[in-house]
C-alpha cells in the first residue's frame, strides 16, 4: 500500500551513513583517488579504502553530513553538485554516483561534468532506482497510483526515472563507454524466474540498476 507517513518526513535513521560495502566491493582495484557524489555522512570511507582508495573526496548538498563526513574523507565540498564538481581535487580514478541521478533536473549535465575530472580510463559506478520494478507497475494497474513514500524506491524528492535501457543511454551520451550493468541482489523468488526467464524477468524485480562505465583513453 502506499505510505501513510507524511512525505516530508525526516529520511530513516542511517539514510546518510550508507556504507555500501556490497556495491563497492564490485569497483575495479585499486580504487585510486575517489570522489563521491552525494557522500552523506562519509559512510563508505571505510570500504573505499579497503580497495585501495588513497584519496576520497565527497560532495554533499547537507550542511550537516557534509560536516561528518568531512571527518572521514580527505576533502569534502558542500552544495549543489554540478557547481562543486569543478572544485573537486582531480583528476580522480574513481568516481561514485549512488542514488543522486534520480535526485536532479538535468542529471546528464553532472554525469558529462564528471568525466572532466576523471583521469583517462578511470571508472564512473552509477545507482538508481529501477522504473521497471513490478511494484511500481503493480500499484500503477492495481492500485491506480504510483506511490510516492518519503524515501526509498519511490522517494518524493525523485525527478527522474530509468530503466535500465535510460541510465546506460544517459552514461553513453555523456561520453563515457559502459562495461557492465548489474542488477541489484534478487531475492530467491526473483532469482528462480530469472533463470526461467532467461534473465529477461530481471528487469521488473532488480530493485536498482549499476552501471559501471569507463572514461575512454
Amino acid at each position: 500500500m502506499p505510505s501513510t507517513i507524511p512525505l516530508d518526513a525526516p529520511k530513516s535513521e542511517g539514510y546518510y551513513a550508507l556504507g555500501r560495502e556490497e556495491v563497492i566491493a564490485h569497483l575495479p582495484r585499486p580504487a585510486g583517488r575517489v570522489l563521491d557524489v552525494g557522500c552523506g555522512e562519509g559512510g563508505a570511507a571505510a570500504p573505499l579504502r579497503a580497495v585501495g582508495a588513497t584519496w576520497i573526496s565527497g560532495i554533499e548538498l547537507l550542511p550537516e553530513p557534509a560536516e561528518r563526513a568531512g571527518k572521514v574523507y580527505d576533502e569534502v565540498l558542500c552544495g549543489d553538485a554540478l557547481e562543486q564538481v569543478a572544485d573537486a581535487s582531480g583528476p580522480f580514478d574513481t568516481v561514485l554516483c549512488y542514488d543522486v541521478l534520480e535526485h536532479l533536473y538535468d542529471p546528464h549535465a553532472l554525469v558529462r561534468a564528471l568525466l572532466d575530472v576523471t583521469a583517462p580510463g578511470g571508472s564512473l559506478h552509477v545507482s538508481v532506482p529501477n522504473a521497471s520494478h513490478v511494484s511500481l507497475l503493480r500499484d500503477l494497474i492495481v492500485r491506480g497510483t504510483f506511490g510516492y513514500t518519503p524515501y526509498g524506491h519511490r522517494d518524493a524528492t525523485h525527478l527522474r526515472w530509468f530503466t535500465r535501457k535510460d541510465i546506460v543511454a544517459l552514461v553513453e551520451e555523456a561520453g563515457w563507454s559502459v562495461s557492465r550493468v548489474d542488477p541489484s541482489k534478487l531475492w530467491r523468488t526473483s532469482r528462480t524466474l530469472a533463470r526461467l526467464s532467461f534473465g529477461r524477468s530481471t528487469e521488473f524485480f532488480a530493485g536498482q540498476w549499476f552501471v559501471l562505465a569507463r572514461k575512454p583513453h
